[in-house]
């Protein structure tokens, strides 16, 4: 029993964790129901409780960052990761990733525009993470997957990515006559970007911590949760709200349809070679499975290594994404003459073929669902699997 100045105590549950520590992030460890013993009736405990492990045992600073000391290292976060393994594989993945987009928008690959725009809007994502995972340190003490409402605005960027490369192949590989909109998606995918760093520039003046993205929209009340036989009665601090598990399951839906559509895609140039495309961003999808397999066990400390092969799949992702893009290009006339930065001669044999990949025509097929389908389709995929995880788990 942990006596506190202020009349009341409660008796902590053992937690059976190998590197329980009142000085780390409490949010980290799943919390039991504690036991109370109060004279007002009025009292009521909460999870939330365990949210200033400082303060209830009265020693040490006030706020969790003070007790880790975290202001010497926050300019090294990259991601909440900067300086483990999966910091490491992060950061190396950015390179491949740049030579990805390089020979992706090579000019005779008759890329869609939009779906080039989704790949280079990838890099907001994640330039968002550094940010979200400083902000997520420096004003609450936790990882930026412990604080919900950062990490779902981030994630949301993630979507906006591939959204625009969902559409982006499905108009280009259905309309024999497209029209050249592009501005509005872009616009969109812009306002996304625009108020992630409007909330993460006012948001720690105005929200805790655990804020529910969006405000926790769509998750049910406590008082039908109590009902369910099969669902937990109190979450961790820090689980996912469904806003967050519907940006998660989004991604990694949309990532298949794009994937099955890249398949599509070597049909209507007639070039074999974006099939190899499709078995490149396998590694990607599963990363984005691993990061979910991390949320769905509340982050624990001790499934890191699930952050590094997490980490580690996105870096063989992106060198295989642009190996593949290598080989697209080159098959459609890239050479190592195109480095070379002053103009290129379309008249030469070189750009005659080059200039002859891009302006064959694409051999579109006739669309199997309207766009309107499509967004209901990924609704579904969305929102099911969304309650399923957050109120069917035990």
């Amino acid at each position: 029993v942990i006596t506190v100045p202020s009349a009341f105590s409660f008796t902590v549950p053992s937690v059976s964790h190998p590197n329980f520590d009142l000085r780390r992030t409490p949010s980290a460890y799943t919390p039991t129901r504690p036991t109370l013993s109060h004279s007002s009736s009025e009292l009521r405990v909460v999870p939330e409780i365990l949210s200033s492990a400082a303060d209830i045992v009265g020693t040490g600073p006030a706020t969790v960052e003070g007790a880790i000391g975290l202001g010497s290292s926050l300019l090294t976060s990259f991601a909440d990761q900067g300086n483990n393994l999966a910091g490491i594989f992060f950061q190396a993945s950015l390179l491949p990733y740049l030579a990805y987009l390089y020979f992706i928008g090579f000019r005779g690959n008759r890329t869609p525009e939009i779906f080039n725009f989704g790949a280079q809007f990838l890099l907001l994502f994640v330039l968002s993470t550094i940010p979200g995972g400083i902000i997520s340190k420096g004003a609450y003490g936790v990882t930026l997957a412990d604080c919900d409402w950062l990490h779902g605005g981030a994630e949301a960027l993630l979507t906006a990515t591939n959204l625009l490369l969902v559409f982006g192949l499905n108009a280009a590989s259905t309309d024999p006559e497209p029209v050249e909109d592009t501005l509005k998606p872009k616009l969109l995918a812009g306002g996304a970007a625009l108020a992630f760093a409007a909330s993460a520039f006012v948001g720690p003046a105005l929200l805790s911590a655990h804020t529910p993205f969006l405000f926790g929209i769509g998750n049910l009340p406590q008082s039908v949760v109590q009902t369910l036989p099969w669902a937990i009665r109190f979450d961790p601090i820090n689980s996912l709200t469904i806003p967050t598990w519907a940006i998660h399951f989004s991604s990694v839906f949309e990532y298949l349809i794009a994937m099955s559509f890249v398949w599509r895609f070597s049909e209507v140039t007639g070039n074999e070679k974006w099939k190899g495309l499709t078995w490149g961003m396998i590694p990607l999808h599963a990363s984005g499975v691993a990061a979910c397999t991390y949320h769905f066990f509340y982050n624990a400390p001790s499934l890191q290594f699930v952050v590094e092969l997490q980490a580690f799949l996105t870096l063989v992702g992106n060198c295989s994404l642009a190996f593949a893009a290598y080989r697209i290009a080159e098959s459609n006339g890239w050479s190592l003459a195109e480095l070379n930065p002053l103009p290129q001669s379309n008249t030469s044999p070189q750009g005659l073929t080059v200039e002859m990949a891009a302006a064959v025509p694409l051999d579109t097929y006739e669309a199997e669902e309207t766009n309107t389908q499509l967004v209901i389709k990924l609704a579904v995929l969305t929102f099911i699997p969304a309650y399923l995880v957050k109120y069917g788990e035990r």
